[in-house]
Formats: C-alpha cells, sequence, structure tokens
C-alpha cells in the first residue's frame, strides 16, 4: 500500500474511513478482499509472496493500513514481511496503544514501514523511520512513502480530494472516493520528492493512481466503520494497463 487516506471522527456516524492505493508489482501474486477463515475474522487482500496484507479489519473492530518507507539503498535482506504487521494486529489480541509499542520495540528488524492500527479506542501511528508510536486525535491524515502528512505532491491532493468529497455528504459517496483514487495526474518535476530514485522514476510514482507496464496500482480500497459496528470494505481491482478487473464488496458486523 503506497498512498492512504484516514479519516477519524470526521464523518458523523462514520467513525473511520480509509480511502487508499495498493501499488505494488504486477508480477507480485496476491488475493483479491475477502473474508479470511479463524478467529476473529479478518477482512483484507492478501500478499501470497511474503504473506500478510496491507490494509483490512477484522470482526471485533480492528482495522489497520501500511504502507512502505521509500529509502533507496537501505533494504535490509532477509528482513520480515511488514504485511504481517497489519495480519498479527487484526488476528490479534493486544489493544492498539499495547500493539504499536510492541512493534516499536521491534522496529529495527523490518524494512522501512509507516503502520496505523485502531480499535474502538482510537488510533495509533507508528513508523520505524521515525519518532515514538503516536496517538491519532479526530481529523484527517494521510500516508505515503514517507512520515505521516508528509507533504509530498499526490498526498497533499489525494487528501484534499479525498477531504471534499467527505465534506460534500451524503456518506460514503463511494463512486466520488473512487474518482479521487483515480488521480492520474503526475506532478510538476519542481515539487518531485528526491528519495534517490532517478527523475523518470520519481515522475511516475509521482500520481495518486500509478499506471505502468511492471509496476502500478493494483487496487483502491475505501474502508469503513460505522457507529452501528457495521464495517465495509471495498476494493477494486486494475490490470496493468489500468482496466478495471474486479471488484469486491464486503460487509460485515463487529462482535
Amino acid at each position: 500500500m503506497c498512498l492512504a487516506v484516514i479519516a477519524l471522527n470526521h464523518v458523523p456516524g462514520i467513525p473511520v474511513l480509509i480511502a487508499a492505493n495498493r501499488d505494488e508489482f504486477h508480477a507480485r501474486p496476491t488475493a483479491p478482499a475477502m473474508a479470511w477463515p479463524g478467529q476473529p475474522r479478518l477482512y483484507a487482500g492478501r500478499d501470497l509472496r511474503a504473506g500478510g496484507t496491507w490494509m483490512g479489519a477484522a470482526d471485533n473492530g480492528r482495522y489497520a493500513v501500511i504502507t512502505n518507507y521509500r529509502e533507496v539503498g537501505r533494504e535490509i535482506a532477509g528482513a520480515p514481511s511488514r504485511g504481517a504487521l497489519v495480519e498479527h494486529y487484526l488476528g490479534g489480541g493486544l489493544a492498539a496503544r499495547d500493539y504499536i509499542a510492541e512493534v516499536a520495540r521491534q522496529g529495527a528488524r523490518y524494512n522501512g514501514f509507516n503502520l496505523v492500527v485502531g480499535d474502538a479506542q482510537g488510533a495509533w501511528y507508528y513508523s520505524n523511520r521515525g519518532a515514538a508510536p503516536r496517538y491519532l486525535a479526530h481529523g484527517v491524515y494521510a500516508l505515503s512513502n514517507h512520515l505521516l502528512d508528509t507533504p509530498w505532491p499526490k498526498l497533499v491532493r489525494l487528501k484534499a480530494s479525498v477531504a471534499g468529497v467527505l465534506d460534500r455528504g451524503p456518506q460514503p459517496n463511494l463512486p466520488a472516493l473512487f474518482a479521487a483514487l483515480d488521480d492520474r495526474e503526475p506532478a510538476d518535476d519542481a515539487s518531485l520528492p528526491h528519495t534517490g530514485l532517478p527523475l523518470a522514476r520519481e515522475r511516475l510514482l509521482s500520481s495518486p493512481f500509478i499506471v505502468s507496464p511492471d509496476y502500478g496500482t493494483r487496487c483502491s480500497t475505501v474502508l469503513l466503520w460505522r457507529d452501528d459496528g457495521q464495517g465495509e470494505l471495498h476494493e477494486r481491482r486494475f490490470t496493468p494497463e489500468a482496466r478495471l478487473a474486479g471488484e469486491t464488496d464486503l460487509v460485515f458486523r463487529a462482535a
């Protein structure tokens, strides 16, 4: 997952809403969003190479999303799967605050990541390239491949677009949210971040929705929890040519 907007208690009746794009190599095997077996039941897509997932929810009211931290030349060979951090939280028993503290104690083992985990008591953020875990108060946040709310052009643009949809109502306006996630306009070269990639690659990765033959936006997802305990996960999947390849709409309820 490479770009996510997280709205906490921003929409009346919907305490959590996440709109996100997952960017990945098209050759990486992936299972679509579905109900996973087990207790508590998980609702997420699945990485079939390293295991785990990039975003999901569980029927005990939990939710989580992770993004990679872009740092060219600083990869740890053989590091544990970052996607397992989401899976273990959703399927585990620790409260969000306790889980994020445990992750922080082991953060040096992993390649760079940003992780948000939440439950009925609130949401927490941690990056192993940043400071200590942080409680997220009510508001709208965004994650790309640097720290929380780092103003990369794609993050700024998608955050504003999603916030605009949420402020217009009625909610949730799924077509409008997916339209915001479908923004394929690259940033101006002058505003690109400098992360060690060649200019052409920085330019390619600068749009909220990425299109290229080898790497791009594999799926767009809207995840939300309602006040009455109903959860929803809506996923749209895409081909390398950015054509719609499939969609999944899951509705579940907190136990």
